[in-house]
């Protein structure tokens, strides 16, 4: 940031110099105005240094979030972009949490298009820290290291960042996952000063974080907070770096194979993850065949990772580089992609939690695409098939705003049909119900991300 400083001074000094070699009568004669114009480089300069610490610094004080949805100067996040008030969006983040929304993703779905995973319609686990206090360790989670919730400026919501170089932090209750399903979480990497100034001859040399899904049992060996690096007798063990790309392993410590390892690991450097920035990450898991998603891809594919038979009820994220102190949030595990045929066509009706938004928007997220070509590939199949659109929303903000919220996704979903696959806009019907419908309790994190959905419904 010093050197940054310095190399503006130098260009603002070559700027504003006067030449010593005119002639001391129009040295005078300009001075009032060389003074004038001095002041305003000045001022330049010193918006120009605001504006690049602002940029670097993107972790917000703590201190100033007040925990009713506030600003320090208590103004909220909405503006005219944001007109749905506080609902949290479909996958998770609360636009009046925190001290800035991120602005809306320019990407277009057809970014997206190789992505052929589509969510299930029940959601098994939801976790975005939003029942945690700022600045507390997370009541559902047990570690042996340090970590504590907090919120960001450029990011909705709240974030589990982890404060220590090393340690492992477990989700304390059993997930009881099926052989398929698939699970979502958002990961940002983000760079620690502190600890690259005990070591300045390493310079960015971070951005590895590890996730684990395994067996645990009662009684056994494994802990609530293992740190082995395969805790459990069976599972899936999973690394992010943002240099090196994505590695993944299955374990099984009763195998007769050398190392206890399934006959297959996976690597793969395809769309790193990207430091200091959400990476929204995507893990499929169906029977022993795992494949992961990020920005638009599908960076592995590995048909027998995991041991046969095995069982994964146990969430642990762990930290494995020093100088990385990365942030967690949005963790989401739904069942495996349903028939959507079937429940369009059949049963009459399909409720998804594969269409997401940001925050209190109705600007669909690109991750988006592979649920919306499911329906229209069943409305191709089906030519004579119309459907209404209704989208839901939590019970977070106003009513009155949720409810015009809820109209305008369930319009955008129609738009991008119509858009992006050719679907007349005549077979397709629009609504909205807010947050009157409601699947669960509105009073934690899992019963609102049931709550906010998309449903189609054959007419």
């Amino acid at each position: 940031m010093k050197r940054l400083r310095i190399i503006f001074s130098i260009i603002v000094m070559a700027l504003t110099c006067t030449t010593t070699q005119a002639q001391f009568g129009k040295v005078l004669g300009k001075a009032i105005e060389n003074a004038a114009k001095s002041a305003t480089v000045r001022k330049a300069q010193q918006k120009t240094e605001e504006a690049v610490s602002k940029g670097i610094d993107k972790v917000t004080d703590p201190n100033s979030y007040k925990g009713d949805g506030t600003e320090e100067n208590g103004n909220n996040n909405s503006n005219d972009n944001n007109k749905g008030g506080g609902e949290e969006n479909a996958s998770g983040g609360n636009s009046n949490s925190g001290k800035a929304t991120k602005p809306a993703d320019p990407a277009k779905l057809e970014s997206y298009s190789q992505y052929d995973f589509v969510p299930g319609d029940q959601i098994l686990f939801y976790e975005d820290f939003s029942q945690d206090a700022i600045g507390d360790f997370p009541a559902l989670w047990s570690t042996n290291s340090s970590g504590e919730v907090k919120t960001l400026n450029n990011y909705p919501g709240k974030w589990f960042q982890i404060t220590a170089k090393s340690g492992v932090f477990t989700y304390l209750n059993s997930l009881n996952l099926p052989a398929n399903f698939i699970m979502e979480f958002d990961y940002i990497p983000y760079y620690c000063e502190e600890a690259q100034k005990s070591n300045p001859s390493r310079i960015n040399w971070y951005g590895t974080a590890s996730m684990k899904l395994y067996s645990y049992k009662e009684g056994t060996k494994t802990q609530e907070v293992d740190n082995s690096i395969y805790p459990g007798e069976m599972g899936l063990r999973f690394f992010i770096d943002i240099y090196s790309g994505w590695e993944t392993d299955g374990y099984n410590r009763g195998a007769e194979n050398s190392g206890g390892f399934t006959p297959l690991a996976s690597r793969s450097d395809r769309n790193k993850a990207i430091s200091d920035q959400a990476n929204h990450i995507i893990i499929w898991v169906q029977g022993r065949r795992v494949r992961v998603y990020h920005a638009g891809a599908k960076v592995i594919d590995a048909p027998t990772l995991l041991a046969a038979n095995t069982k994964l009820d146990r969430l642990v994220f762990a930290n494995t580089h020093e100088d990385n102190r990365p942030f967690f949030s949005n963790i989401k595990f739904t069942t495996a992609a349903p028939d959507v045929r079937s429940k369009l066509i059949t049963e009459g009706k399909l409720i998804s939690y594969g269409i997401n938004f940001d925050s209190g928007k109705d600007v669909i997220k690109p991750e988006s695409y592979g649920a919306i070509k499911s329906i229209a590939d069943v409305l191709k199949e089906n030519p004579d098939v119309r459907v209404r659109i209704i989208g839901h929303t939590d019970s977070d903000g106003n009513a009155a705003s949720n409810l015009d919220l809820s109209k305008r996704r369930a319009a955008a979903v129609k738009a991008s049909l119509g858009k992006d696959f050719g679907i007349d806009g005549s077979r397709i019907e629009t609504d909205g119900k807010g947050q009157t419908e409601p699947l669960a309790p509105n009073t934690t994190s899992e019963g609102k991300a049931k709550n906010r959905r998309v449903e189609f419904v054959k007419i």
